[in-house]
């Protein structure tokens, strides 16, 4: 496919690349945007999309439309990003929809749910499977408009004090998990807490929560959770593929020229991509250095999947029963997970199961 094609098919101006002369760079309006980042600098892949995002715009507009980006704790707190934007206290923010839930279950759909589309696939859906135009008056109705701004891609399954070996071990346990992620993990006698990025080493290593996770093995490495709990799970089946988006406050968005919101659509884009890049090139280092380290490397018991995997498309049937836009996006969104499962299937994993070695 041309990549015009594509660009069109996303929503993205391609007029963006190519509209942003000297006349217009003096013609145009100064517009400075902030935006409220949930995640904490030191986490340089996934808070340098918000980088990413405001180096590009600043250059397709001549340096007149300016973002500049505030790790969490800066403005608001990480986890109140999607109320800044509503509200108008920031033009933009990046941030993981399923943090919101509480305000429409919903949302989760737009970064991940469990046992559901790996990072390929979700770009797939939100591009060209009809996500982002069911997910538009959704997010209108929060005053906001939303674009897929990253991936992290599959994650780990978290650190954990202590060994789990079946079900029996989850009972109880006290483990940060945000999102759909932490209501499976409730099925399965687990207390999830949600936490911010930089709150979590403090809580695991005073044990306040028994386990924690993240995102994989370089951002992991950064937070150290390692010194303070041994055992590692693998696969993230919570986040197979979550997304994170830049949210616009709808009024501030109106207000652009038309070129200007090309270039926020094109950077946002190449964010997108750059970080699902970036973390599957430092990840595998990462991981080994871990290892080195002393970590122990652990496979989710086959009686927890299944489990997890049971209770995760129980409750999508709960919600979707009782709210009419779960359903709406959850039909679809099913639909697409089959279609893709069975391609995949076929190709990717006919080709990885013979390449690739067991870990």
């Amino acid at each position: 496919m041309k990549r015009r094609d594509f660009l069109k098919k996303a929503g993205i101006g391609v007029a963006a690349s190519a509209a942003f002369g000297p006349a217009f760079a003096q013609a145009s309006p100064t517009v400075r945007w902030r935006l409220a980042s949930s995640f904490p600098k030191s986490l340089d892949t996934i808070y340098g999309a918000a980088e990413v995002l405001a180096a590009r715009v600043s250059e397709l507009t001549g340096g007149k439309f300016q973002i500049r980006p505030y790790q969490a704790g800066e403005i608001v707190p990480g986890l109140q990003v999607m109320d800044a934007v509503q509200q108008g206290t920031v033009e933009a923010g990046h941030t993981a929809s399923y943090y919101y839930v509480g305000k429409a279950q919903v949302l989760a759909f737009d970064t991940a749910v469990p046992f559901g589309l790996s990072a390929r696939q979700q770009n797939a859906w939100m591009y060209y499977g009809g996500g982002i135009e069911l997910f538009r008056p959704i997010f209108a109705d929060f005053g906001i408009i939303q674009f897929p701004g990253g991936n992290t891609g599959v994650q780990m399954g978290g650190w954990f004090r202590k060994e789990i070996k079946g079900l029996a071990d989850m009972k109880g346990l006290k483990m940060r998990i945000p999102g759909p992620g932490g209501q499976v993990m409730s099925r399965l006698g687990v207390v999830p807490q949600v936490l911010a990025g930089g709150d979590i080493y403090p809580a695991l290593e005073r044990g306040v929560v028994d386990a924690a996770e993240w995102v994989g093995p370089y951002d992991d490495e950064k937070l150290g959770f390692y010194k303070v709990a041994k055992y590692y799970y693998y696969p993230g089946w919570h986040e197979p593929g979550p997304m994170l988006s830049f949210y616009v406050n709808l009024k501030e968005w109106q207000k652009l020229p038309k070129e200007y919101q090309q270039a926020f659509e094109v950077a946002a884009a190449e964010a997108n991509l750059a970080m699902m890049a970036k973390y599957d090139q430092v990840n595998p280092p990462a991981l080994q250095r871990l290892l080195k380290a002393g970590v122990k490397l652990r496979k989710w018991p086959a009686e927890i999947m299944k489990a997890a995997q049971k209770a995760a498309f129980d409750w999508y049937e709960e919600e979707a029963a009782k709210d009419a836009t779960y359903r709406k996006v959850y039909t679809a969104w099913k639909r697409f997970r089959e279609e893709q499962y069975r391609w995949f299937a076929v190709a990717e994993l006919g080709y990885e199961q013979f390449a690739f070695p067991a870990v």
